[in-house]
């Protein structure tokens, strides 16, 4: 409970993995999950690392089983999720999940490419099928007309004895798309001149295209026209459009003759596109089951490389150094995983975990579990605290959800958002190994969820408010006797005397009485929801203010401990020259003891102006007040020593002021 309210003590340490038993180690303290490795090499290219090679099979990987989640989500199957999460595999078994997810790719592909032929083949058959089917319909209708209407030159044209009697007549058949039939007759009609006839038809329903799975609605179209000139324009033209023209017999029987020749080869492919589709949901179902233990392996085996990058190799004793920051709390945890990746490796040397000494600021670490994690994410989403610094996430656990009950305030819902995080919380490890996407935040934040509608059913019931609705449990204690010509009258406002109305002695045991929800609702509910505003953002002016005080101070003192330290080594350094010259000019006025007296004083007089004068500066550069004046008397260098023998410093500095 302690690191609910303090951030936990951090240290820095050192590791010397050897380089056979690196691998498992570091398994071993991601598993733990209480380490933050640092980057020791920050300046080197991720392409010129040690395990950049390992890194490269592993995105290779994933790839490989992106490949496959996507075609299990095609075919509309579930991924069984894992309900214990693996242990990252020993580095030789990388070699066999390689080989393994190979297998599936290139056996995927081999089904895809071989069901979207079949399917293309499948879709060719039926077009075929229509087109046979229309133009033989196109053919009796001509036929019937004929018969009937010996004046229809369009419909004798159209006829098989006419177009027999005309010579060289010909047609094509083919489908295209409906959306680009007017397009596709418009030009048909301008490069041919109006000599040709065009016929269509729009088949019943939609086709699936085998490339991409989309539906598409088609049309079956013929085309007649005489020549081959006009032959090869029409083709040109059908291309253009990227129409599919089919062969098409002349005559009925051959067109019957193709048509069931068509069906038994539809029904045939149907077959074997039963049994294709078969065969790739078996192999999909048995990828689906293992395919989350699979990305948790690769992911792990990345993670494992990606950190043993951040250390160095040593040369000359051949393993890893590698620095973590780790909680002192878990010293001995991390030990125990270090021995035993050393022993899981089987190897004989075993590794080193060393504290050592740091200016850097260390990492902070809150350690949160399942209740708590919720409100740490709303803190950390604002900013982070400081090392060892006071957690703010103890106090949002009450404020946050006290500040939305009171502007919410709702009996009703409370009841309901409370129940919905209720169960969460109840079916929390089902839920927990479930995939659920955007809900997801809200299953994280669960406990926060509850407390948020407790305490929006306690202001509710204070407000008298349920599902916005008035409720009245213990009977109002005012009478009101208000008439409808009360309400239609002149006077806006209607009262409610204390001594006339209120017929109770007692006051309404809980809450609001019921009878201020009909009297001043309107005016009572803005306040409340302003009252929430308004205790929001005095958290936030507090909360920056305690910021801005605690870095301005901070700051301040840093730089007054700075320039004092500054001002006080180079007062020192001067006073110590004085002194020097003090010193020598001592040694050399013995030698002129009987020369000029006069002179001699005046000397004196002059170096210890310049002493005091040195000194007052020092003193007033470590106080921050510089200024460039001089004493006006020499003498009271005199009075400054005197004031530091009989008052001691204090009175240094206000003896140097009255001297000015």
């Amino acid at each position: 409970m302690g690191s609910l309210f303090r951030s936990e003590e951090m240290t820095l340490c050192q590791i010397l993995l050897q380089s056979e038993s690196a691998y498992a180690i570091v398994s071993e303290l991601g598993e733990l999950g209480m380490v933050q490795f640092r980057d020791l090499n920050p300046d080197v290219n991720a392409f010129q690392r040690k395990f950049v090679n390992e890194i490269r099979r592993c995105d290779e990987m994933e790839r490989k089983l992106r490949f496959l989640n996507k075609e299990i989500e095609k075919a509309g199957l579930e991924v069984v999720d894992q309900e214990d999460f693996p242990d990252a595999p020993h580095p030789q078994e990388m070699i066999d999940l390689e080989t393994k997810f190979e297998q599936l790719e290139t056996e995927m592909k081999e089904i895809n490419s071989n069901q979207e032929r079949l399917n293309r083949n499948f879709l060719e058959l039926m077009e075929l099928k229509h087109i046979l089917f229309r133009t033989a319909t196109f053919f009796d209708e001509a036929g019937q007309q004929a018969e009937f209407t010996d004046r229809d030159d369009q419909a004798a044209l159209l006829s098989e004895e006419g177009r027999a009697s005309a010579g060289n007549l010909g047609f094509v058949a083919g489908v295209i798309n409906r959306e680009r039939v007017p397009g596709f007759e418009r030009l048909l009609w301008r490069a041919c001149r109006g000599n040709v006839f065009l016929r269509y038809a729009e088949l019943d329903y939609a086709m699936e295209d085998p490339v991409t799975g989309q539906e598409v609605h088609k049309c079956v179209f013929i085309i007649f026209f005489q020549g081959d000139q006009l032959r090869s324009r029409v083709k040109k033209i059908c291309e253009g459009y990227r129409a599919t023209l089919y062969p098409c017999p002349d005559s009925a029987a051959e067109r019957r003759e193709m048509a069931i020749g068509v069906s038994t080869r539809i029904e045939d492919l149907r077959t074997v596109l039963g049994q294709t589709r078969d065969h790739r949901c078996r192999v999909l179902q048995t990828v689906a089951k293992s395919l989350r233990g699979w990305e948790i392996r690769v992911m792990k085996i990345k993670a494992i490389y990606h950190t043993l990058d951040m250390c160095n190799f040593d040369l000359t004793t051949k393993c890893l150094i590698g620095e973590c920051w780790c909680p002192v709390s878990d010293l001995d945890s991390i030990q125990l995983a270090v021995r035993r990746g050393t022993e899981r490796s089987g190897s004989s040397v075993p590794s080193v975990l060393n504290r050592i000494n740091t200016k850097d600021a260390p990492p902070t670490f809150f350690r949160t579990n399942k209740f708590t994690q919720g409100f740490q994410n709303i803190v950390d989403a604002y900013g982070v605290a400081d090392y060892r610094e006071a957690n703010p996430a103890l106090f949002t656990i009450i404020t946050f959800p006290f500040l939305f009950a009171i502007m919410f305030g709702d009996f009703g819902h409370g009841l309901i958002m409370a129940l919905a995080a209720l169960v969460m919380i109840i079916m929390e490890k089902t839920l927990s190994k479930a995939r659920l996407g955007e809900v997801s935040t809200i299953f994280e934040g669960r406990y926060l969820m509850l407390l948020m509608g407790l305490f929006a059913m306690y202001t509710g019931l204070i407000y008298n408010d349920c599902l916005s609705k008035a409720f009245n449990i213990f009977q109002t204690h005012w009478t009101v006797n208000f008439t409808v010509k009360d309400y239609n009258g002149d006077d806006p406002t209607l009262h409610l005397h204390p001594w006339s109305n209120f017929h109770n002695g007692n006051p309404y045991p809980f809450g609001f009485d019921p009878v201020s929800i009909l009297l001043f609702c309107s005016f009572l509910a803005p306040p409340l929801a302003y009252l929430s505003v308004c205790l929001s953002v005095c958290l936030f002016v507090h909360s920056f203010i305690r910021s801005f005080i605690r870095s301005f101070i901070r700051s301040f003192i840093r730089s007054f401990i700075r320039s004092l330290i500054r001002s006080l080594s180079l007062s020192l350094s001067l006073s110590l020259s004085l002194s020097l010259c003090f010193s020598v000019f001592c040694v050399c006025k013995e030698f002129f003891v009987d020369y000029q007296m006069s002179r001699r004083y005046e000397m004196w007089n002059t170096l210890s102006y310049y002493h005091w004068k040195w000194s007052l500066y020092c003193l007033r550069l470590a106080a921050g007040n510089v200024t460039s004046h001089m004493p006006k008397d020499t003498n009271c260098y005199f009075a400054t020593k005197a004031a530091c023998h009989i008052q001691g410093p204090s009175a240094v500095v206000q003896t140097c002021e009255d001297g000015l």
